[in-house]
């Protein structure tokens, strides 16, 4: 029986898709992969049909044509693990930044510990980052800073992008009415997920920055989250939420 759906959104990953796949796949809790490929031309797809034959259960594609931005992706993903009935959905990394021996225990504070959303945290416990420049650290703790600033969120990593939702907040949050389509993104379905008042667990983790294929971070993606957090904050003003979740 599955423990959940894990979402990995992929463009040009052929160097890791068929070793991020067995690495989930050899957990001693059987986890579903979904492989949202947004038209890679580096053939990343076709290593991902030819593993389907092996885990003809569990492994999951879903092409898109041309690259369409992290968060209609993962969007895309959402839709169709709920339309699945899967209990717990997760959002993971195909390059190895994220461990996937962190899925059990994203999934533990969900389903054991009776969160609605579980982040995995670089800076819950210091700062857990491997193989960053300091540049990158600073940009990216100062990020969270920022948004924890503006918001008034109480999560450390509000940018994280590996984390396990429960299908009750991706329900209750409305998919189609999501602003942002890459770094904002991550930062825009956590702020969501605290104004509708569901409980929230950060798991320290620690990343680690690829050390196969091509990073796809821009300075246009930071610039989307700096001011898109402001449109956030704004927006809630004018059109605050009414929880439906536990309070935090």
């Amino acid at each position: 029986m599955s423990e959940g759906l894990v979402l990995i959104p992929t463009y040009n990953e052929r160097e890791n898709a068929e070793l991020i796949i067995r690495k989930v796949m050899s957990l001693p809790r059987a986890f579903d992969v979904l492989i949202i490929d947004d038209g890679s031309p580096d053939g990343t797809a076709a290593v991902v049909r030819g593993l389907q034959a092996e885990f003809p259960e569990r492994l999951f594609l879903e092409e898109r044509a041309g690259k369409q931005g992290l968060g209609t992706a993962y969007i895309h993903g959402f839709r169709w693990a709920l339309a699945r009935g899967y209990e717990y959905i997760f959002e993971m990394d195909a390059d190895f930044s994220h461990n996937p021996d962190d899925l059990l225990r994203l999934h533990a504070a969900c389903a054991q510990d009776g969160y609605d959303l579980a982040i995995g945290s670089r800076y819950i416990e210091g700062v857990n980052v491997v193989n960053w420049p300091m540049s990158r650290v600073l940009m990216s703790y100062f990020a969270s800073w920022y948004v924890r600033l503006i918001t008034g969120m109480p999560i450390r990593d509000a940018t994280a992008g590996f984390k396990c939702y429960t299908a009750r907040v991706l329900r209750a949050i409305e998919l189609e009415k999501i602003h942002f389509v890459g770094y904002a993104f991550q930062i825009e379905m956590k702020w969501l997920a605290y104004q509708l008042g569901f409980r929230i667990k950060e798991v320290p983790i620690i990343f680690t920055d690829r050390t196969r294929g091509t990073s796809k971070m821009s300075k246009g993606i930071f610039q989307e989250a700096l001011f898109g957090v402001l449109q956030m904050k704004i927006s809630s003003w004018v059109h605050p939420l009414k929880p439906v979740g536990k309070a935090n």
